[in-house]
């Protein structure tokens, strides 16, 4: 459905004239357009097979749309870049917009990095492990799956039909007898010479066999094999491969629909109602369902479906592998010059199309099926969450509908590692990007959970301030609608008065403090200048403020836990240039622990064995300069 055209203002005006002033020195050649406000963000980009004559439709003031005209009287400048082929411009147009996220653009959400399985092969004992980023290790990738659960599933049920290890390569050199994997039968124990190296390297060349889309030959060679084992009476050695063919059939039977025909491809299904969009796609490789995700671009309601459909395919496949098929269910603009720019960027040939009828088209259907639901379920969700915003504006006593509620918590040990969390939640959930973590820096401030509030609180909001002010930043903070703290009164407080000192002194805060013996259900809400209060147990409002501050509190906890696992592992003495693992031991064993070497003077460090003068001056100064 297209927008309604827009009558021209004196804004517009002024964005047709400027505009008409480039296109007077513009060349008749492919390329990459920007156009940019007042304040320098990037309010559009776009690819023209002709630049001349792209950005000439920008100089009528008749017949343009509400978004386009809006768009236009924004513009103050412009930039442009030429591309030796309109494909080259479609691929830096997709990179651009990924990266400057402009206002009018069809933009791609929730932009993960997909896990992948990975038979690492830098090491000559084979590893099994899951596998996200850059490619650089040594191995066979298999990939990508649609999420961290459907690989943690398969793993796990190739452990048990393979036994291949899926340790590190520090525990595995360190073991002296089996671990808890071999007991439950989830590995053959290669680290303590349990199974003969070419036994080993035969598993793990069924394990690639098997990802690699031969599934029904290892069943046949396993189904074979237990029935000779089971003809020759080695009744245990049966029910061994009899559990492994059994693990196999949960990978395959988990996927759902397998198709036989299409060995590797990506599937997509695009939907859209009532002004929103949602993309399903489906990972096939090797002939094996890898799962599914479903993606929710932003985008103007007045743009057509197929131009949504080819700006989200084009951002998606910027930084991901491409397949060499790619089903749609629905056709996307400029198909022949989509699929010219991916094969550009993978490096071989890309089929797009869009099947009518076989295999491949059940396929799209199913797509479009689970896509139609993805969005139901999102509008629904959404309508319950506008339904628990309003309960929060009544309880709280809001101005107006809350859109960004922040929640605020800390976590620590005793005052060690210190962090503070804030998580954001507003009309369609958490806002899992938004999430930030603190580390506390104060001094001594981790035995004081107001100094650590007031630490978080100051540092974010100076941050949204600064940013407030700051022309150069592509998107201007948002401001919270509500303050939600782990707390009672004394945290409110704490909190108030860092707001006060910014000038931020109109949020609204509350804090919310456990009811007696911590029970949930019972907790009292603060607001300043009113007595602390409770709600009805069976409130729904109640039950979202519980799971906002469990959510807070899972988050804080959780970057805790890294901080302090981290740290268990760091020893100052890694850090010092020249000191490697030998050295690092004759320390420690000559003081005891790092603690004992950085109080040592430069003599009783030259006593060491393999610790010359300059090194002992070195270490003494690594300590001395870090200590200031």
């Amino acid at each position: 459905m297209m927008d309604e055209t827009a009558p021209a203002t004196d804004e517009t005006r002024a964005g047709f004239e400027i505009i008409t002033d480039y296109v007077k020195t513009l060349p008749g050649k492919p390329g990459v357009y920007r156009m940019f406000d007042l304040k320098g963000n990037v309010l559009y980009v776009g690819k023209a097979r002709n630049l001349k004559a792209r950005v000439s439709n920008y100089t009528r003031p008749q017949g343009q749309s509400n978004r386009i005209a809006t768009m236009i009287s924004l513009t103050a400048t412009m930039e442009f870049v030429t591309t030796g082929t309109e494909a080259e411009a479609l691929l830096l147009e997709a990179n651009l917009i990924k990266k400057l996220k402009p206002r009018f653009n069809v933009l791609l959400r929730d932009d993960k990095s997909f896990p992948y399985i990975l038979i690492a092969r830098d090491h000559p004992v084979a590893q099994i492990t899951k596998h996200r980023g850059a490619r650089t290790r040594k191995g066979n990738y298999y990939g990508p799956f649609a999420s961290a659960g459907a690989v943690n599933r398969t793993l796990n049920a190739l452990q048990k039909a393979f036994l291949v290890r899926s340790c590190n390569d520090s525990i595995y050199a360190n073991r002296t007898r089996p671990c808890l994997l071999y007991q439950i039968k989830r590995c053959s124990a290669p680290c303590v010479g349990l199974i003969q190296p070419q036994a080993y390297e035969e598993l793990v060349r069924e394990a690639d066999a098997f990802l690699g889309g031969k599934s029904q030959t290892m069943r046949a060679e396993l189904s074979a094999a237990m029935q000779k084992a089971s003809d020759e009476l080695d009744f245990e050695h049966a029910a061994r491969l009899r559990d492994r063919i059994s693990a196999l059939s949960f990978v395959t039977a988990s996927q759902g629909i397998n198709p036989q025909g299409v060995e590797e491809a990506d599937v997509f299904g695009i939907h859209q109602e009532g002004g929103q969009t949602v993309i399903q796609v489906f990972f096939f490789r090797s002939g094996q369902n890898w799962g599914t995700r479903a993606y929710f671009p932003r985008a103007d309601k007045g743009l057509e479906q197929a131009e949504v459909f080819a700006s989200f395919l084009m951002q998606f496949y910027d930084d991901k592998p491409i397949p060499r098929l790619i089903l749609l269910s629905h056709p996307i603009e400029e198909m022949e010059l989509v699929g010219e720019a991916l094969a550009a960027h993978a490096g071989h040939t890309v089929e797009i199309a869009v099947p009518q009828r076989g295999e491949k088209h059940t396929l799209t259907q199913h797509a479009l099926t689970n896509a139609r639901e993805a969005l139901a379920r999102r509008m629904a969700e959404t309508q319950s969450q506008a339904k628990l915003l309003e309960g929060v504006q009544r309880v709280f006593g809001l101005e107006k509908l809350p859109q960004r509620i922040e929640v605020y918590d800390n976590s620590h040990i005793q005052g060690a590692h210190a962090v503070g969390g804030m998580v954001v939640a507003g009309p369609e959930g958490f806002i899992k990007n938004q999430y930030r973590k603190f580390n506390i820096r104060t001094e001594n401030a981790g035995n004081d959970d107001f100094a650590m509030m007031r630490e978080v609180l100051t540092r974010r909001f100076s941050r949204l301030l600064r940013d407030e002010n700051d022309e150069t930043v592509q998107e201007p903070p948002q401001r919270p609608d509500l303050l939600l703290i782990d707390g009672g009164a004394g945290q409110l407080s704490a909190v108030r008065g860092v707001l006060a000192e910014l000038g931020l002194e109109s949020l609204p805060v509350v804090g919310i403090s456990k009811g007696p013996d911590r029970d949930a259900g019972r907790e009292h809400f603060h607001m300043a200048e009113k007595p602390s209060f409770m709600l009805e147990a069976r409130d729904p409002v109640l039950y979202y403020v519980q799971r906002l501050r469990d959510e807070v509190h899972r988050f804080a906890i959780g970057s805790h836990r890294a901080k302090r696992s981290k740290a268990i592992g760091v020893n100052p003495l890694d850090e010092i240039p020249g000191i490697g693992p030998g050295r690092k031991k004759a320390l420690l064993h000559a003081f005891g622990s790092a603690k004992a070497v950085s109080r040592a003077s430069i003599g009783d460090l030259m006593r060491v064995e393999g610790i010359s003068k300059p090194l002992a001056t070195a270490i003494h100064e690594f300590f001395h300069e870090t200590s200031e």
